[in-house]
């Protein structure tokens, strides 16, 4: 039986929850903003530092289905309450590590943590309130994990160059233990089972194998440009340092608008609401690559980036709840794993032709991976389109005079 709890209980449990999103994501990425205060700091090459975030990544795709998988009997009270509790001991540990060895250490277990959070965080939130607003609960969810690259990722960043790069893991150690509280007072104590999102509302196993191909496809897709935006902004479009951060900024802000707006659309319209971003953001890819010498275009093209990528997201978020032909946490872990195959992939096709054709080229090779992640959800939307089936010839009269009385009542 679904857990049932007051309407200010669940909305108090969906912010927390959605703070826990913005924590982790700002930890994952954090280490970009630090790389330059790091890698002197530990002895280590840029590229080594770097690690700490591609690494990350492999770890959260090889781990999320076997740990949905070992905990799934487990309460989600305790185990999200405990999941980040370790993450904020890991922080801690970060932040106290004086060596390499130990810092990629404690970016393993966090790692894990991250892999078990996005595998079950989305049947938890969402279990908490009815289907038919689901959808826009994802939404609200989803803006936690927006705003990390927009205020997270630069507020870690200005304080690790006031304080040292230590003292922003030690703060994101306290706003973990904090989150871990909140969320053991909060979620209400139930077998993993009796949620209220345990299960798709449509379940299709077929379709929800596409949504990973796309998923997977189309997040490699943007990060095949967006992992080195940089040198496209410097070397094609002529902007200089000063503008990055600004232009990052642009970028981050329209995502948190495209996660608000796509939230309105995901109930009614969860397929256009996939479709809608895809059809965006390759627009905006291959616009990059055609008028990606000329600034102002540059500017509203990567906002359009932005925005796409934010609101795909949040709608496979959205349309795992709906297909996922089981349990939703092992479904969850699946989305996760795409998404960082996505990832993990993008920034390697990225890496491996930037040396060569240079940065112009990635939006065009991003731009036809989007492409191709729409034609999947296209043609999977339109095999399962409803049509009416043909009259029995023996009804096929009766069915005509009908209509052709509907018809003239019509008219009159």
């Amino acid at each position: 039986m679904a857990p049932e709890v007051s309407p200010r209980r669940a909305w108090a449990a969906l912010v927390v929850l959605s703070s826990a999103a913005f924590a982790f994501i700002t930890t994952e990425l954090l280490p970009i903003g630090l790389l330059t205060l790091m890698a002197p700091d530990l002895d280590r090459s840029r590229s080594q530092v770097g690690l700490l975030v591609s690494g990350y990544a492999v770890v959260v795709v090889l781990a999320s289905v076997p740990l949905a998988r070992l905990t799934r009997r487990i309460p989600r009270r305790g185990l999200l309450g405990g999941t980040l509790a370790l993450f904020a001991a890991a922080n801690l540990v970060a932040a106290l590590a004086s060596t390499y060895p130990v810092l990629a250490g404690a970016r393993v277990v966090t790692a894990l943590t991250q892999a078990l959070f996005w595998s079950i965080v989305s049947p938890a939130v969402t279990g908490l309130f009815p289907v038919a607003v689901r959808g826009r609960v994802v939404a609200l969810f989803a803006t936690g994990a927006a705003l990390a690259p927009v205020l997270g990722v630069p507020a870690g960043t200005w304080l690790g160059q006031q304080a040292g790069w230590r003292a922003a893991f030690a703060v994101l150690a306290a706003v973990g233990a904090a989150i871990a509280a909140a969320v053991v007072v909060l979620i209400p104590s139930y077998a993993p089972a009796s949620g209220g999102a345990a299960r798709g509302t449509a379940p299709h196993r077929r379709r929800f194998a596409m949504l990973l191909v796309a998923t997977a496809v189309g997040i490699g897709g943007f990060l095949t440009l967006q992992t080195y935006v940089t040198p496209l902004l410097l070397d094609v479009s002529g902007f200089t340092d000063a503008a990055l951060a600004p232009l990052l900024f642009v970028s981050g802000a329209t995502g948190v608008v495209g996660t608000i707006l796509v939230g309105r659309t995901l109930d009614a319209h969860p397929t256009g609401s996939l479709l809608v971003p895809l059809s965006v953001g390759t627009t905006a890819l291959l616009g990059l690559y055609a008028l990606g010498t000329l600034q102002p275009a540059t500017v509203v093209l990567l906002a359009g980036v932005g925005f796409a990528y934010a609101a795909f997201g949040t709608a496979v978020q959205s349309r795992m709840l709906q297909l996922a032909p089981g349990s939703t946490d092992i479904a969850s872990a699946g989305v996760s794993t795409a998404f960082n195959v996505g990832i993990a992939g993008g920034s390697m096709l990225g890496g491996a032709l930037l040396p060569g054709p240079g940065p112009r080229l990635l939006a065009l090779v991003g731009g036809l991976l989007t492409l191709v992640a729409f034609a999947v959800l296209a043609v999977d939307a339109r095999r399962h389109t409803v049509r009416p089936r043909p009259a029995a010839p023996a009804a096929s009269a009766a069915l005509g005079r009908t209509e052709g009385d509907e018809t003239a009542a019509a008219t009159r």
